[in-house]
């Protein structure tokens, strides 16, 4: 008592005891933890899976309408001819079994068939799960053609006024008649355009790489710049298989009746009015993650299943000829 009055310490209250986080508490807090950046950690992976596929998939529309946007364009325009109002007027235009118009063609512009650059009755054509233009000159390039696709040919002329040239089939055009024509210029009124011919077709490399397919067509321009010849050129790489089916009426109304494959024996007297087309768009790599196991059933091809690892997207579109029935 007198020892604790002395120095003016009170010992009647014992010191306070700071105490650590335990053993136990620290797992506790490490095991806490570990779910929450466990959890975060899936949160992103999940999303940026999400993002991925989300964005592969938007590649894959932004090539399907690309593609279909350069065939429309240029399907719509099918049989016309300027001043004249369809291809029957046109002289100098032997089918494609017909004989050679030497004059006109040099060898470039026969290489894909006899009269193909000038065949202009026929202003919408096609080949059913097949290619037509052989495995010489008009060969696909820069791979094989594919053999469950389908072609479409459009034959047109331009939609405005050239000058006479030598590397050019144009088409001299008026109210009543029209002529195919190489280096001859127009008389006016009559006008000049050049004749379009483009084939599209689907191969199974692209330029830039052998193991994605690709859309390509042939296009009648200037071989070498010297003389009318065709040209292999690639729309868009990705597209798997295209398929084509025409709206077929029988009279004069506009109106479809039916869609058949471009290889259908029809009656006479009818016409094609619209085209029906039909692009498999596949990714350009591979998702290891992903298996593509869904049944494709469309036009006349029997149900697809790939069974492998890449994306994939089908479109359909439909749309009229406006110069069916002639300009």
């Amino acid at each position: 008592m007198t020892s604790a009055i002395r120095t003016g310490r009170d010992y009647s209250i014992a010191p306070r005891r700071h105490l650590g986080v335990s053993l136990v508490e620290i797992m506790v807090s490490m095991v806490i933890g570990l779910f929450l950046v466990l959890g975060a950690s899936t949160l992103y992976v999940n999303t940026r899976k999400n993002a991925d596929v989300d964005d592969a998939a938007a590649r894959l529309q932004e090539v399907a309408r690309y593609a279909m946007s350069v065939i429309e364009t240029d399907a719509r325009m099918a049989n016309y001819w300027g001043l004249v109002k369809d291809g029957a007027s046109i002289t100098n235009k032997p089918a494609q079994s017909g004989t050679n118009v030497a004059s006109l063609l040099p060898t470039p512009a026969t290489k894909c068939g006899a009269n193909h650059a000038v065949d202009v009755e026929q202003s919408v054509t096609g080949t059913n799960n097949s290619y037509p233009f052989g495995t010489g000159t008009c060969a696909a390039a820069p791979g094989a053609a594919s053999t469950t696709a389908d072609t479409l040919t459009v034959r047109h002329v331009s939609t405005v006024t050239s000058a006479a040239a030598a590397n050019k089939l144009q088409i001299c055009s008026t109210r009543v008649s029209g002529t195919i024509v190489r280096n001859t210029a127009c008389a006016a009124p009559a006008q000049l355009r050049d004749l379009v011919v483009n084939s599209y077709y689907v191969d199974s490399q692209s330029d830039g790489n052998t193991s994605i397919p690709s859309l390509r067509r042939k296009s009648l321009g200037a071989d070498s710049g010297t003389e009318p010849g065709f040209n292999d050129v690639e729309i868009i790489p990705g597209v798997e298989d295209m398929q084509i089916q025409f709206g077929w009426e029988p009279g004069t109304t506009g109106s479809a009746v039916r869609y058949v494959n471009p290889d259908a024996v029809l009656p006479a007297g009818g016409q094609f009015v619209s085209i029906r087309v039909w692009l498999l768009v596949r990714a350009e790599t591979a998702d290891r993650t992903f298996v593509d196991s869904k049944a494709y059933a469309y036009a006349d091809r029997a149900s697809f299943t790939p069974n492998d690892n890449f994306r994939r997207v089908l479109v359909s579109r439909t749309f009229f000829v406006r110069n069916a029935a002639g300009t």
